[in-house]
């Protein structure tokens, strides 16, 4: 998967930015504190599905596409960081245990 785009760093640049908001009037039109949008959309923090609805109902939009944004970027991060996961595949039979002397 591609490098994909966080969505607070969408929000910031698609929407907050063009409507000439800033951080902390855009958090009170949320209802959420300054830190906590800013955080968003520096993309220091993920999107929860309760940031989710309020950007939703205060600006339209779409819960559903801004949390496929947020599960994109996060199976890109983990895709990452694939090979430091060392996992053998399943071959069909039992592990091996090792006994402790």
């Amino acid at each position: 998967m591609e490098q994909a785009a966080h969505p607070g760093g969408f929000l910031k640049t698609e929407l907050i930015l063009p409507l000439g908001l800033s951080v902390t009037a855009a958090a009170e039109i949320l209802g959420v504190t300054r830190a906590a949008l800013s955080a968003l959309l520096n993309e220091r923090a993920d999107l929860s599905p309760e940031m989710a609805i309020r950007i939703e109902k205060a600006f339209g939009v779409s819960m559903e596409s801004l949390m496929r944004m947020q599960n994109n970027f996060d199976i890109a991060e983990a895709r990452k960081k694939a090979d430091v996961v060392k996992v053998e595949r399943y071959s069909g039979k039992p592990p091996q245990r090792k006994l402790r002397s």
